[in-house]
């Protein structure tokens, strides 16, 4: 998987789900980035550093988790394209002749 500093769009197919899920995301978060200037037109000059800076580091990190999660249940929506395969069943545990299972 691309790292994200390297991730680059491949083709136009891909620019359109890019724009697509830019516009989910930026829905996802604007309540998130109102609340973060509105914590950062309030404090003072001598607030932003020290605890300021923390608040503002887990709101940002609170942000992320929102467009994870608008990322991922957009993608639940889309469903499966293909039936799931079949899989083998398990063999049998085998059996010692005093009809008790064997460990493994």
């Amino acid at each position: 998987m691309d790292d994200l500093r390297t991730a680059a769009v491949r083709g136009p197919d891909q620019s359109t789900e890019v724009e697509r899920v830019v516009a989910l995301v930026m829905k996802a978060i604007e309540g998130d980035v109102r609340r973060i200037a509105e914590a950062m037109v309030l404090k003072s000059d001598d607030q932003l550093l020290g605890p300021g800076e923390f608040d503002l580091r887990n709101k940002v990190l609170g942000m992320a988790r929102h467009m994870i999660e608008a990322t991922v249940n957009d993608r639940k929506k889309g469903g499966t394209k293909v039936p799931a395969r079949s899989v083998p069943a398990a063999a049998k545990t085998p059996v010692l002749s005093s009809g008790e299972t064997r460990r493994s």
